[in-house]
């Protein structure tokens, strides 16, 4: 980690906030409870007991790993339906297989995403192909689920391919920090990831003892996450580390520190910094369905039930010996 890199930083773009900019406070740091997911692979909830007003639009987050596989040992999810949302899936390091029953799909690696818009519904699978079932190997990434608004909860699937060399790549005037845009914008700057909900994801990577101070959209919410390394948060420098979210109040800029003694593991401090436009609907979530009323949630399980949210189609667009 990371997979998309550049030698020299200070050969991109450089984005700092305005000497003006209003310092958003630290309101919470939260440490994300471990877990499995799919058929047993270990998650990090990272949202978990965050009151839902200081996410939105932002439904749950999972990091995924980073766990180095024995051969035999890599784990994927069952094929499984999802409607009223969206998928994003970010790979750090390893393989990823995806197909899902709108016929998107495909094999995303180090540094790419996936954006599937589940929409009014799909089945879809995600799941190691089988070369690294066979060898091992080591996995890590995230998958954050984006709510949709009650006007766009049924609008057809859509599969968006982000590969880790589209991303927008960014940095501080120091240089000390390697910004990578997914999707949103910074300070400009947009990233690939095409977004019904405004929303901001960058992947920060600081080199130990850096500082960034990033503009940030003053209508947008504002979260970072720690994948890996230690560090602060905050112009008060708020102690935050592996696994933990920072949730920050009103403000127009952003402040991250690393440390300046990272372990041998984690040579730098691993960041995700999320904003969105808070929707302010009301949610009734409940498995992998997101609407906005019990009724809607109930009608959605029925469609499934029913086969009205796909079958599962037969293999195609595969990495040799997928799913």
């Amino acid at each position: 980690m990371p997979a998309v890199t550049v030698d020299n930083p200070l050969t991109l773009p450089r984005v700092a906030a305005s000497v003006d900019a209003v310092a958003r406070p630290v309101l919470a740091v939260t440490t994300a409870p471990s877990g499995f997911e799919g058929e047993g692979f270990p998650v990090r909830r990272a949202f978990a007991g965050i009151n839902y007003r200081h996410l939105d639009p932002f439904i749950m987050m999972d990091q995924m790993g980073e766990v180095d596989y024995q051969p035999g040992e890599p784990k994927g999810t069952p094929w499984h339906p999802h409607r009223g949302f969206e998928t994003v899936t970010y790979i750090i390091d390893g393989i990823f297989d995806h197909q899902d029953s709108n016929g998107g799909g495909g094999t995303i690696t180090n540094g790419d995403t996936q954006w599937m818009t589940a929409g009014s519904g799909l089945l879809h699978i995600e799941a190691p192909p089988e070369a690294l079932v066979m060898s091992g190997g080591l996995f890590h990434g995230l998958q954050l689920w984006v709510n949709l608004p009650a006007k766009d909860k049924m609008m057809a699937p859509r599969y968006q391919d982000i590969r880790g060399g589209n991303v927008q790549l960014l940095t501080t005037p120091d240089g000390g920090a390697l910004l990578r845009v997914i999707a949103g914008e910074l300070d400009g700057h947009k990233g690939p990831g095409i977004t019904h909900t405004p929303i901001t994801m960058v992947h920060a990577t600081l080199a130990p003892g850096a500082e960034i101070t990033l503009p940030w959209r003053e209508d947008f919410n504002g979260l970072v996450y720690v994948l890996a390394g230690k560090g602060a948060v905050g112009a008060e420098h708020r102690p935050i580390q592996l696994g933990q979210t920072a949730v920050f109040g009103a403000g127009s800029s952003l402040t991250v520190r690393a440390d300046e003694k990272q372990d041998s593991h984690t040579p730098n401090l691993e960041v995700v910094l999320l904003g969105g436009q808070p929707i302010r609907e009301p949610m009734a979530h409940y498995g992998p369905f997101v609407m906005n009323t019990r009724e809607e949630l109930q009608q959605a399980f029925e469609d499934f039930q029913k086969g009205r949210l796909g079958t599962i189609p037969a293999v195609h667009g595969m990495s040799e010996g997928g799913l």
